[in-house]
Order: structure tokens, then C-alpha cells, then sequence
């Protein structure tokens, strides 16, 4: 597994950071996972929970409106205090490829994340790279350590999650 950025923000006042890892999956199976509402929060648990829609279990390409808000979630910590929202907004989601979001958040006056998935000998490499605009500037260096952590914590679990299908089948 990979990861790292640069320690400021950059010229333009984001910051950023990206992180990689094979999962022993192909990119297919990773993205059946990864866009279900089970998946995310399962990669995020137990340090956090998003909310979402009644009845929505899976991100549908065929409903899934580009450059528009999907809806808000909720993020919880430890899965039941609200912390922030995030009103996600796909800007690009290409099934078995990958996806980009650009939204707005409570603590983010920007927030993009592109995930990727490449086919890697058998298994999926998972590339999250993640650039943000605190609304509150001096948390910036903060809070780019702190979501570096989590998605260090989300590569870990979906790893795990395959991982342990593999053994088991």
C-alpha cells in the first residue's frame, strides 16, 4: 500500500494525498463492492458512517445524475455522532473504472475524490486521490494527517473484506 502528498497546500490551497493497494479481487467484484452503501461504510467503519437515502442500497449509473447533487450525507463518527455532511456530486462514474466526486462538505469548501480501479494480474489496484480546500485554513495540514488515515483504514478493510472470500471459497 501506498501513500502521501505534499504537507502544505499546494499554490492553488488544496490539499492532497493519494493512496493505493492491490485487492485480491478483480476490478469487477471491487466495484460491485465499492458502490454499494454496505461497501462504504463498511471500508469506513467503525471509525464512521455515511448516511443516505431510504431504499438506496447501491449507486445505479442509470440514476446516478452527473455534475448534480446526489443527496446529502451525514457522516458519523463511530457511526452515530453527526461530524460533517457531504453533498456528493459525481462528476464521472464509469462502472468496472472507477468514479470522480467534487462536493461541497460543513468543513470542506471543497472536497475531490477519484477513485480508480486497474486491473493488476489477476487482482485490482484501488487508487484513492483525495485534494480539499478547509473551510477553516489553519486545520488544513490537521485534517489532510487525519482523512489520510481513514483512507489508509478504508484500503485496509476492503482488502480484508476480499481477502477473507478468498480463504472462505
Amino acid at each position: 500500500m501506498t501513500g502521501g502528498g505534499s504537507r502544505g497546500a499546494d499554490g492553488d490551497g488544496l490539499y492532497r494525498f493519494t493512496v493505493s493497494s492491490i485487492v485480491p479481487a478483480s476490478p469487477a467484484r471491487v466495484w460491485e463492492r465499492i458502490t454499494t452503501m454496505e461497501g462504504i461504510n463498511h471500508e469506513l467503519m467503525p471509525i464512521a458512517r455515511m448516511t443516505h437515502p431510504r431504499g438506496m442500497t447501491e449507486l445505479d449509473p442509470a440514476e446516478v445524475p452527473i455534475g448534480r447533487r446526489l443527496f446529502r450525507s451525514w457522516i458519523l463518527l463511530f457511526g452515530v455522532l453527526p461530524i460533517d455532511y457531504d453533498d456528493i456530486t459525481l462528476l464521472r462514474f464509469t462502472p468496472g473504472v472507477g468514479f470522480a466526486e467534487s462536493s461541497p462538505m460543513l468543513s470542506q469548501r471543497r472536497w475531490d475524490h477519484e477513485r480508480t480501479l486497474e486491473d493488476a494480474h489477476g487482482a485490482c489496484r484501488v487508487t484513492d486521490r483525495v485534494a480539499f480546500a478547509p473551510r477553516v485554513r489553519l486545520l488544513g495540514r490537521m485534517l489532510r494527517a487525519v482523512f489520510h488515515q481513514v483512507f489508509l483504514h478504508r484500503h485496509r478493510r476492503l482488502r480484508a473484506i476480499f481477502e477473507s472470500r478468498t480463504e472462505s471459497e
